[in-house]
């Protein structure tokens, strides 16, 4: 995701100097993390000229998301799920370790590492790792800043959300812990609207995300 360049007046990361911190409301972190996700995937949806549906009630995925093509293979439209996730982990730009692949089509520093490790319940993780399967499933994850203060930048030319979502693709991962397992989100796997739209077509050609 692409970022305006900071007023000089605004740290990076901070609110303008001299800037008193807003009165924010009560509700959990985790509730408001929740949230930030669900506002990118529709962002990401929007631009990539998807719709989206929510199961009711929920069965362990999150979203539907459909896209119409007249070049999708088996129906005009296709379908993926996409189970959506948020954590507390170095942000994208975080200068702590060496460089990896830049993902195409974002700008800023490299992300800290190649891949960031994020655990799943063994259940959870069987749903999403299920195959064959008839609707693919993807799974996004949101690093998200600890201060809420870095969650969002508002100008005249842009929204920011802070820091990123990454996808993948668990068909067939093994289950390891007694209870919980770890899986390896790549972070080339930038979730964006370039990203989600050549998902759609490989799926919509016969293929995997």
């Amino acid at each position: 995701m692409a970022l305006a360049q900071p007023d000089p007046a605004t740290p990076l990361g901070g609110r303008p100097l001299g800037q008193l911190a807003p009165s924010r409301g009560t509700l959990a972190v985790t509730a408001c993390m929740e949230t930030l996700q669900i506002a990118y995937l529709h962002a990401v949806a929007a631009a990539a000229g998807c719709s989206l549906a929510q199961p009711f009630p929920d069965n362990g995925i999150d979203w539907h998301v459909s896209h119409s093509a007249p070049g999708h293979r088996a129906d005009d439209e296709v379908t993926i799920k996409v189970q959506l996730k948020s954590t507390y982990q170095l942000g994208p730009h975080h200068p702590a370790t060496g460089p990896g692949p830049r993902p195409s089509g974002t700008a800023g520093s490299h992300p800290p590492a190649r891949t960031f490790g994020f655990t799943l319940d063994n259940d959870h993780l069987a749903k999403l790792a299920r195959t064959p399967v008839s609707v693919h499933k993807i799974l996004v994850v949101m690093i998200v800043p600890r201060d809420r203060d870095d969650w969002l930048r508002a100008g005249h030319d842009h929204l920011a959300l802070r820091h990123c979502c990454y996808w993948t693709n668990l068909a067939g991962h093994p289950v390891t812990g007694r209870r919980r397992t770890t899986v390896r989100i790549p972070t080339s796997r930038v979730f964006d609207d370039r990203a989600l739209c050549e998902i759609m077509t490989r799926v919509g050609a016969g293929g995997r995300p």
